[in-house]
């Protein structure tokens, strides 16, 4: 049985759909951001694959197809974006403000953290891609040095917990407007922070958008710049 379905090319896109799927209809039912629908996917995906012994090479040779579909997904945000085009030209010194700071205080904070838990210069660029989405994430890390593994981990935490908690923390630092909501979500936890943003509003999600193209750029050439220092 093992062999069987290990086997078959489509077992780990049907497993990932399906997880997803269970994922979406516990969110709904319970209506709580703790349920995220991606974090369900991942446990329930690492269950079937411990319980049936299936490796992640047999897994991810369906798998692959739904990776496959990240970079035009991440392409197709610009939708929300164009339709907000005049918001972006009314508010560009703030956008642009914004989103450098946020990737800026990124930077900052992974260098305070990992001075603090003395860790290497390949820790240390592993984790500078942490709020970029993974397409652009994992080429930054392989290229400084870092270990491509752990920042796509890092990567899908930050968007877990930034899809299941930007909301309360706008509440919290009293965010009201939907073109700072959008911005600080997108700059800080990519695609799926932006998924969240789009259910917040059509600004929040057009002004996430455009922070995932602008900070991952952003943080491509500012990487190189800053590896050295650890």
């Amino acid at each position: 049985m093992k062999e069987i379905v290990g086997g078959s090319i489509y077992f780990g896109f049907f497993l990932t759909i399906g997880a997803y799927y269970i994922g979406l209809r516990v969110k709904e039912r319970l209506n709580l951001g703790i349920f995220n629908p991606l974090l369900i996917a991942i446990l329930l995906v690492m269950g079937v694959l411990v319980v049936t012994g299936i490796g992640y090479e047999d897994y991810q040779q369906g798998g692959r197809f739904v990776s496959d579909l990240l970079t035009p997904a991440t392409v197709c945000l610009a939708i929300p974006l164009y339709k907000q085009l005049h918001l972006l030209k009314k508010h560009g010194l703030a956008v642009a403000v914004g989103i450098t700071s946020g990737v800026m205080t990124s930077a900052v904070c992974i260098f305070v953290f990992c001075k603090l838990f003395r860790l290497g210069h390949e820790h240390y660029v592993t984790l500078l891609p942490k709020s970029i989405t993974t397409a652009i994430g994992m080429g930054v890390s392989e290229e400084a040095g870092g270990i491509v593994t752990l920042t796509v981990i890092s990567i899908v935490i930050t968007g877990i917990v930034g899809n299941m908690c930007a909301e309360m923390l706008c509440r919290l630092a009293k965010i009201i407007h939907p073109v700072a909501k959008g911005l600080a979500i997108g700059t800080s936890a990519h695609a799926l922070g932006t998924a969240k943003a789009l259910e917040l509003g059509e600004i929040e999600g057009a002004m996430s958008s455009l922070s995932i193209a602008v900070a991952g750029l952003m943080t491509v050439i500012v990487v190189p710049l800053v590896s050295g220092l650890i």
